[in-house]
């Protein structure tokens, strides 16, 4: 088949070469001239493990392309792909659907043959509802059906995610859209992926409460870490005791600095708005994004806690080691890292920070920090180091190292991957997340 995918960011891209390795004919398209160059050049806008080779092969195999032109890209293709960004539109949270809306007008302005328009990007309850107006609006000639098919792809994973996932989505009622559909997914169908067909407005609220219900075990988990460290519990023992009830699961239950990146965050948001749009409140996940703003400060205050107190840290410098909202990418959406460094450098401190792929992307907006080359290179001269994302580069630090080098062996593990008795034994003042 051949498949158009309008958007080459993250999930465009990821998805684009995914079908392009399962044998489909795929076009990537993008406006930004400046991506389409880079890609064709085998330069990738993101870092995602494995997908540099990945482009590189379907690209070689003649199945994967790339072009700026939307009409030329669609020209002939079963399946055109709406995979543009829908951010928080600013001011109100509600998800900026200007892109999506766009580029529907565009497909009814150029295509000319029988096609499925499929909304792969998050997009509110309705949206393809819409799509589909703005498509008999154009009054085409050919047959069109409009399908939901959410993404669910992790950053840092999403390759495995998209060849091998828990379940494919489908929203549409429409007999065309189904069947092609069905042998879009065909070769996952194949290695019995489950495909699940709903109604489109069903597939589009799938993916808001999927996030918003992910969003929810982080920040539940947070709590009963606070609530351990006034107790005496070990936050990793609640979670692996809760984890082993199959109704729960273990997945998400990790106490750390709260979430982030480029979909909990405006996803929680999105479903808020569309939730007070109908008069149908969803008090649970607005508390959830309440608890998990003011978190993120909160670690800055506990790396305050470790120097002694807000009151004596001015002057005093802290090494930041990860700034990405995760391992495994350069994402700096919404990173907790943002606002522990801002609120240690509104305290006056002096911020070092390393992070093994984000420094670009973090650069722009941690201004007051210094980055540097490297994790001991941040932690010389520092009287706290910090870990802030779980980079499989910080788990295995030299402890006598980071002792000879730091102006104090203070160290705060905001994703407790030490284990403190070791980080005590080796001499250092120790601060975790729930293990009291």
């Amino acid at each position: 088949m051949k498949i158009a995918m309008v958007g080459s960011g993250y999930v465009g891209l990821v998805s684009g070469a995914c079908f392009a390795d399962f044998g489909h004919d795929v076009v990537c398209i993008d406006k930004d001239e400046k991506k389409i160059a880079a890609l064709e050049n085998g330069v990738m806008p993101i870092y995602e493990p494995g997908l540099d080779a990945l482009v590189e092969t379907n690209v070689k195999a003649g199945r994967l392309s790339f072009t700026t032109d939307l009409a030329e890209g669609i020209d002939g293709a079963d399946a055109i792909f709406i995979a543009v960004g829908t951010p928080s539109r600013r001011g109100d949270g509600h998800a900026d659907l200007t892109f999506v809306y766009a580029v529907a007008k565009e497909i009814g302005a150029t295509l000319r043959n029988d096609a499925v328009v499929v909304t792969k990007s998050t997009v509110p309850v309705g949206t393809g509802d819409e799509v589909e107006r703005i498509l008999a609006d154009a009054k085409l000639d050919v047959r069109t059906a409009v399908v939901s098919n959410p993404e669910f792809l992790r950053e840092g994973a999403a390759i495995g995610d998209f060849k091998r996932p828990d379940r494919i989505v489908i929203g549409t009622d429409d007999e065309f859209g189904r069947d092609v559909m069905s042998e879009v997914y065909r070769p996952l169908y194949l290695n019995q992926s489950p495909i699940l067909f709903t109604s489109r407005r069903s597939a589009e609220l799938i993916k808001y409460a999927a996030n918003a219900f992910l969003a929810t075990k982080i920040t539940f988990i947070n709590e009963m870490a606070d609530l351990c460290e006034k107790v005496g519990a070990n936050v990793q023992d609640v979670s692996r005791g809760i984890g082993m009830d199959n109704r729960i699961g273990a997945k998400f239950l990790h106490a750390g600095p709260g979430y982030g990146g480029s979909c909990f965050p405006k996803d929680t948001l999105a479903l808020l708005k569309t939730a007070e749009d109908y008069e149908s409140p969803t008090r649970i996940v607005e508390a959830v994004v309440k608890v998990n703003d003011s978190r993120k400060r909160a670690m800055g205050r506990k790396v305050l806690d470790a120097l002694g107190g807000a009151d004596k840290a001015r002057g005093k410098k802290v090494a930041l080691l990860g700034l990405t909202f995760k391992p495994n990418t350069d994402d700096m959406r919404d990173s907790p890292a943002i606002a522990v460094a801002q609120t240690l450098t509104d305290a006056g401190v002096e911020v070092a920070a390393f992070d093994p792929e984000g420094m670009e992307q973090a650069r722009p907006l941690m201004p007051e920090v210094t980055m540097v080359d490297g994790p001991y290179e941040a932690i010389e001269g520092a009287d706290a180091v910090a870990i802030v994302t779980e980079w499989d580069a910080f788990r295995a630090l030299d402890l006598k190292r980071i002792k000879d080098l730091a102006k104090a062996p203070v160290l705060v593990d905001l994703r407790n991957i030490y284990d403190p008795q070791d980080v005590r034994d080796a001499g250092f003042t120790y601060a975790s997340i729930g293990r009291g």
